[in-house]
């Protein structure tokens, strides 16, 4: 297994499942704003704002947004530098809510994102992973 699927599968494994219920809109909405932030906070080495949105479990395998940007550079390059972002369907996870993001990396190749949420004591919501796959489907 890769080093980048290990992870994502121990970040699911830890993260206590809370029960399935189907998101509300506002809580799809606090989804697509977390990624898109995110996103955005990689493109422009915010390592600050992108650490941010991550949840305590992240933030604790990775101590500090230097660590944590450096893990993305090297694991998630289609994340790090994303060009074309589409959003799809949110999905039960094994630890909550999922949802497929559609990437296109700067190399011009397609992946499909499937981010994970965590609900976080104020009722807010972070990010606690991201598993990449390579999109296979052919292009129209």
């Amino acid at each position: 297994m890769k080093p980048a699927a290990l992870l994502v599968a121990l970040l699911i494994a830890a993260t206590p499942a809370m029960g399935w219920a189907e998101p509300s809109n506002a809580d799809k909405d606090a989804f697509k704003a977390l990624v898109q932030g995110q996103l955005q906070a990689f493109r422009q080495d915010d390592a600050m704002a992108a650490y941010g949105r991550a949840a305590p479990g992240i933030q604790r395998m990775f101590p500090s947004p230097d660590v944590f940007m450096n893990m993305v550079r090297q694991a998630y390059p289609p994340v790090y530098r994303s060009g074309s972002v589409a959003f799809g369907e949110v999905v039960e996870g094994p630890a909550g809510p999922m949802e497929k993001v559609y990437l296109t990396a700067a190399d011009g190749s397609n992946w499909i994102a499937l981010y994970s949420f965590e609900k976080q004591a104020d009722g807010s919501w972070k990010i606690s992973g991201c598993q990449l796959l390579k999109d296979t489907a052919p292009t129209i």
